[in-house]
C-alpha cells in the first residue's frame, strides 16, 4: 500500500516553497506558479500543464470526485502531499478553499504562436489587453474570452502577472483553455499590420455606436488599463474607434465588463451574417 505524505507542519521546505510562489518574483524566477481550486485544476490537467505538486486537505472537500483529480496527478508524476486542516489554510489564498491546491509549471506561448493563428484562421477573432493593472479584471477578460471562443488572448506590456493566482482564480481556469500570448505592443501591432486584422479601440468620443459597425471580419479588440485607459499608440493606430453608451451616472465601465460586451457583439453579428 502506497505510504501517503503528511504536512504537519509550517517549516515544512515544501510548504515554504508554495507562500514564495504568492509573490512575483519568485514566480519570475523559478518559472512555477499556484493553481487553487477544484475547478482550476481540473482545467489544468485537462490542458495538460504539467502539475509539479499538489497539496491537498481532505477535511476541505467539498464533494466526492476529488480523489480521482489525486490520483490522476499522481499518475502523471506530480508529488502529492496530504496536509493538516490548519497547515492548507496557511498556504491557500481564499476565503472558503476546497482543499485543492498545486505547484505547476508556466507554460509561455511564443510570438509564433500569434503568427501561426493569424495565417491559419480565416478571420481571426482576437483580445488585445493591454497594461491591465488589477489580476481580476485580467481574469474576469480570460473568461469572458474563453466563452465566446476568441482565438487567442494577446497581452502587451502587462502590468500584472499573467500567472498571478488571482488571475488563474479569477478565470476559473479559462487561463489554460485560451491561448494567451505576451509581447510588446510593437511587436503584435506588426503581425496585425502584417495580415490585416482591423483594430478596435472603444473611446467615449467616438462617433459610432459599437453595434453599428462591421466586427464580421479579422478583428482585434484592444482594452486598455483600468485607470488610464488604452495608450496613445493603440487609440492612434486603431482602424475602428466606437463608444458603448453610458446613460447614468458614471461615464465608464469596468474594462472586463466593457470587454465582454464587444466581444459578445462579435459573437452576435458572425452568426447573423
Amino acid at each position: 500500500m502506497e505510504k501517503i505524505i503528511k504536512i504537519t507542519s509550517h517549516q515544512n521546505p515544501n510548504i515554504k516553497q508554495v507562500i514564495k510562489l504568492k509573490k512575483r518574483r519568485e514566480r519570475n524566477l523559478s518559472s512555477l506558479f499556484l493553481i487553487e481550486g477544484y475547478r482550476e485544476l481540473k482545467r489544468a490537467v485537462d490542458a495538460q500543464e504539467e502539475i509539479v505538486a499538489l497539496f491537498y486537505s481532505p477535511s476541505h472537500f467539498l464533494k466526492s470526485n476529488e480523489q480521482s483529480l489525486i490520483d490522476q496527478i499522481k499518475s502523471n508524476g506530480g508529488d502529492t502531499f496530504e496536509c493538516a486542516k490548519f497547515i492548507f489554510e496557511k498556504i491557500s489564498y481564499r476565503d472558503r478553499p476546497d482543499g485543492l491546491l498545486a505547484i505547476s509549471r508556466q507554460r509561455k506561448k511564443p510570438l509564433a504562436e500569434l503568427e501561426k493563428i493569424l495565417s491559419s484562421k480565416k478571420n481571426p477573432f482576437l483580445l488585445i489587453a493591454e497594461k491591465i493593472e488589477k489580476p481580476g479584471n485580467l481574469g474576469t477578460i480570460l473568461r469572458s474570452s474563453d466563452a465566446v471562443g476568441v482565438d487567442a488572448v494577446i497581452v502587451c506590456d502587462s502590468c500584472t502577472d499573467v500567472y498571478n493566482p488571482n488571475v488563474v482564480r479569477a478565470s476559473v481556469g479559462t487561463l489554460f483553455t485560451v491561448p494567451v500570448i505576451e509581447g510588446t505592443s510593437e511587436e503584435i501591432f506588426a503581425l496585425l499590420k502584417k495580415y490585416k486584422v482591423s483594430i478596435l479601440a472603444a473611446t467615449p468620443s467616438a462617433e459610432n455606436i459599437f453595434t453599428e459597425v462591421d466586427m464580421k471580419g479579422s478583428v482585434a479588440i484592444t482594452v486598455g488599463s483600468e485607470q488610464y485607459g488604452l495608450s496613445d499608440f493603440w487609440m492612434q493606430e486603431s482602424d475602428i474607434l466606437v463608444n458603448i453608451p453610458m446613460n447614468g451616472v458614471a461615464d465608464s465601465l469596468n474594462v472586463a465588463t466593457a470587454t465582454t460586451i464587444l466581444l459578445y457583439e462579435v459573437v452576435r453579428q458572425r452568426k447573423t451574417s
